[in-house]
């Protein structure tokens, strides 16, 4: 192990302590790859118009009208207004009411450290994403990915690879406009 590594102890520390700066915040939150979830409780008494919620591209304040607010600052990344939203929710006993925030990430390919910039951060390193389908990705993405598994159960199977077959085709074509040259050594690389 290199000397740079953190011992068991002071990673546990860091998990620790983390959790304890998420645990004190006044809302909690989560993320999927694509958009990032806030959630703060309100009195059961509060109705939508009881509260102040506003965001744009880079920022985000939300609370209770004429109290500081629960959440309020730049966002760590820009989100897509149009397609973020809020929602009120009550529980089914009626014993309490949810606020719920849905930010659409922008970039759907990193993951935020902190909702604000002014919050604690978390270890981004440390989270294992859900497993998605092929069917989540955009075309480009999803194309590579489709190449790069058709690949791996070619090389599995001791075929050629797409990039493999693409250079003997190539190849072939040449051989075939060329008959008068002679291709016995021709190694293909």
């Amino acid at each position: 192990m290199a000397d740079t590594d953190p011992s068991p102890a002071d990673v546990a520390a860091a998990a620790a302590r983390e959790k304890a700066e998420q645990d004190a915040l006044p809302y909690k939150w989560t993320q999927t790859i694509s958009d990032l979830s806030i959630t703060f409780p309100v009195p059961p008494t509060h109705k939508a118009r009881d509260l102040t919620i506003t965001f744009t591209k880079t920022t985000l304040t939300a609370g209770v009208k004429n109290q500081p607010p629960i959440i309020s600052g730049t966002l760590a990344h820009p989100i897509h207004v149009d397609d973020s939203t809020w929602t009120l929710t009550t529980s089914p006993d009626g014993s309490s009411k949810t606020v719920e925030i849905l930010l659409d990430k922008v970039n759907k390919q990193e993951w935020w450290a902190h909702v604000v910039t002014t919050a604690p951060k978390i270890d981004v390193t440390k989270i294992v994403p859900d497993n998605s389908k092929l069917s989540d990705l955009d075309g480009e993405t999803r194309g590579l990915v489709e190449k790069m598994m058709y690949d791996q159960r070619q090389k599995e199977a001791g075929l050629p690879t797409s990039d493999e077959q693409k250079k003997m085709d190539i190849l072939k074509k040449f051989q075939e406009q060329h008959p008068e040259m002679d291709f016995s050594n021709a190694k293909i690389q």
